[in-house]
């Protein structure tokens, strides 16, 4: 008979879904370093966004959205915040109060009935036609990734030719800085 001192771990880990802002100096091969950190520890990025936010002072703010048990976001977190040009590393998800959205421009093909319907919809939704032609649309969608994610979908049955979007950009709410 073999005894273990050890328990054997009877429940998995859920996989979520965070979103963390990065602070880093604004300067060639930053941005190289922190998606190396994701890819040589096989860790997912689902949404990737970049932008110089701090002209004076030459910092940048990259919003990655990436999902992981909740040991490995503290891994990603931890090993982040040891980067050197990393000067602060936020985790909206675990703060709880900021606003995340995303910009999609979704093109559709369609005539007829299913040209009405993807209007209707697109109204519905709040985007807003850019482009039309006589056989399509691009519409622009903004709002949370779950909004534009359910527009995609509805018109997929409507004609949909491409997608293009930006990724997910994150604030906190409140008067603090970041």
């Amino acid at each position: 008979m073999n005894i273990s001192h050890y328990q054997t771990a009877t429940v998995t880990e859920k996989i979520e879904r965070h979103t963390l802002s990065v602070l880093v100096d604004n300067e060639p091969g930053v941005l190289a370093r922190v998606i190396g950190l994701f890819s040589g520890r096989g860790y997912n990025i689902d949404s990737l966004t970049v932008s110089e936010t701090e002209h004076e002072k030459h910092l940048s703010r990259i919003t990655v959205v990436t999902t992981g048990t909740p040991m490995v976001i503290e891994q990603i977190k931890n090993q982040l915040d040891r980067l050197v040009p990393v000067h602060r590393v936020v985790d909206h998800t675990v703060q709880g109060s900021s606003i995340e959205r995303e910009l999609a421009m979704v093109k559709v093909r369609g005539q007829g009935d299913d040209r009405v319907e993807a209007l209707r919809l697109a109204d519905a939704f709040r985007a807003r036609v850019i482009d039309a032609k006589t056989e399509s649309f691009v519409f622009e969608i903004t709002g949370g990734t779950e909004k534009v994610e359910t527009f995609i979908n509805l018109m997929l049955p409507l004609g949909l030719v491409e997608v293009s979007r930006t990724g997910v950009a994150a604030i906190s709410r409140g008067p603090e800085p970041m």
